[in-house]
């Protein structure tokens, strides 16, 4: 079945780094475009970044030039990492897995940027 497992995620002080994995298997992983969303709490949730089966990688203004959204095929895996992180990224991540016929959503990872 399609499962898709997010990791990596923790408790980071400001200005601090995380990478976040998120494994997929059940699909083509290929031929379907990778995201990144996340909910902060009481808020809805929010796309973070992209990247396509082309590899064409995209992201919301908030985390331009501090995340970086990339995918290794052969692992079957879409990576977000995160640096110079704040306090308004605290949140749960999930990864999302789209083409044009269907999608399918991780169970999230808690990031918590706090001093």
């Amino acid at each position: 079945q399609v499962q898709l497992v997010e990791s990596g995620g923790g408790f980071v002080q400001p200005g601090g780094s995380l990478r976040l994995s998120c494994a997929a298997s059940g699909f083509t992983f290929s031929s379907y475009d990778m995201y990144w969303y996340r909910q902060a709490p009481g808020k809805q949730r929010e796309f973070v970044a992209v990247i396509t089966a082309y590899g064409v990688a995209s992201s919301v203004g908030s985390v331009k030039g501090r995340f970086t959204i990339s995918r290794d095929n052969a692992e079957n895996t879409v990576y977000l990492q995160m640096n110079s992180l704040k306090p308004e990224d605290t949140a749960v991540y999930y990864c999302y897995a789209g083409s044009e016929q269907d999608g399918f959503w991780g169970q999230g990872t808690q990031v918590t940027v706090a001093s």
